[in-house]
């Protein structure tokens, strides 16, 4: 009889300090799909360096062409993902009014429409665990969970989301986020 798992859905996950070396080193995850068939994330805090126009050659409206690509994860660095919030999205996907779209088309269509209160962020790349993987690296205390917020996935500051949450945990987690990069040099 299979044991059911807590979904992680809708949570974020954060390198608790033990990932040093790894893609995931001070990284910020919102888990997207967690279940019997295995887990899909986003990184939310590692920017590009380039812009959404850079990266997709379609017809889209400057404000999103100008906004920052972020890289989802280590997995199929050229597939895209996006996170889309408004202050109401009946059927959100991901958690309440956070929904995760793959579509080229979806995207276009999003922009086309014009709402004051939508939130966009596109993503090459993405974080996935094989069914039972992400269950296993929980149990092995590789993961800090926190609860998503649109605050949170949306931060205007994302290269300071790691440390800001793990400041917010409590000072046993404060020491780690502000360890240096390298301990070697403290």
């Amino acid at each position: 009889m299979a044991v059911h798992k807590k979904s992680l859905q809708g949570q974020l996950l954060l390198d608790n300090g033990k990932l040093g070396g790894s893609f995931f080193h001070r990284t910020v995850l919102l888990i997207c799909q967690h279940d019997a068939e295995g887990a899909f994330g986003l990184v939310l805090n590692r920017n590009t360096g380039s812009k959404v126009g850079d990266a997709l050659v379609a017809d889209l409206p400057d404000t999103l062409k100008g906004q920052p690509l972020f890289l989802g994860g280590p997995v199929q660095p050229q597939a895209l993902s996006y996170l889309h919030s408004e202050d109401f999205l009946p059927g959100a996907n991901v958690m309440a009014n956070l929904s995760v779209g793959h579509s080229l088309d979806e995207l276009q269509d999003l922009s086309d429409s014009f709402s004051t209160t939508a939130k966009v962020r596109v993503f090459a790349g993405y974080a996935g665990w094989s069914p039972g993987q992400l269950d296993d690296e929980m149990k092995r205390d590789t993961w800090l969970t926190h609860p998503a917020s649109l605050d949170l996935v949306f931060s205007p500051e994302p290269e300071k989301l790691w440390q800001f949450i793990l400041k917010k945990k409590g000072w046993k987690y404060r020491l780690v986020a502000e360890a240096p990069e390298d301990p070697a040099v403290n």
